[in-house]
């Protein structure tokens, strides 16, 4: 029976696999030169995984080699029986692009003017609180840690206007705080996640 593409595809990708399982049990055992042979191979196909996710260039090609950096470090726990290498690989890549996303959207509270007037907010009832809302989604264990540093006020406040778009007038009402004690939890809380984000390298393995 002539062989057909299918099956040379397949014979293909279970080479590309093969392959790329022994580079990674290599890598496992810190051998630089499979290391650089696992870059050449996969780096072109997970800079385009990194630029989907991001959409920015520079930045993907920071984080893959971010990424890179974790595959050195945790390659012995690749098991070719639970998964594929390019599975594993892509994993890593887009956990560390989202992170990154997480972390940008974190730091970028959308608050109004310092004179915005706007009408008051009552949360749903039954539904998550935004502070509860913004350490669940905060699945980076660098990211967590650094929101539960936050005082209550700062914490609660960042939630409220990250989910809910709140200016600070708004926030001083929902509060119940003056207007100036709501504006400087807010601009320290971010400032000591910035710290504490930077100080963490945002998860880097």
């Amino acid at each position: 029976m002539a062989e057909t593409s299918a099956d040379r595809k397949a014979l293909n990708a279970a080479s590309r696999n093969e392959r790329l399982s022994g580079l990674l049990s290599r890598v496992a055992l810190k051998d630089q030169s499979a290391f650089a042979a696992l870059y050449e191979q996969t780096s072109p196909h997970l800079f385009g995984v990194a630029v989907r996710i991001v959409r920015e260039a520079p930045a993907a090609e920071e984080l893959l080699q971010d990424a890179f950096v974790s595959i050195w470090h945790r390659a012995d726990s690749y098991e070719a029986s639970r998964s594929q290498p390019f599975t594993w690989l892509n994993t890593i890549v887009r956990n560390r692009c989202l992170d990154w996303l997480r972390r940008r959207e974190l730091l970028t509270v959308p608050l109004g003017t310092e004179d915005d007037e706007g009408g008051g907010f009552e949360p749903p009832t039954g539904d998550p609180t935004p502070e509860e809302m913004l350490l669940s989604g905060a699945d980076a264990h660098a990211v967590r840690q650094c929101v539960e540093t936050l005082d209550a006020g700062p914490r609660q406040a960042i939630a409220l206007a990250f989910y809910q778009g709140m200016s600070h007038t708004e926030l001083a009402k929902h509060l119940r705080q003056p207007l100036g004690t709501v504006k400087s939890w807010v601009r320290r809380g971010l400032e000591k996640l910035k710290r504490c984000l930077d100080h963490a390298g945002f998860a880097r393995d």
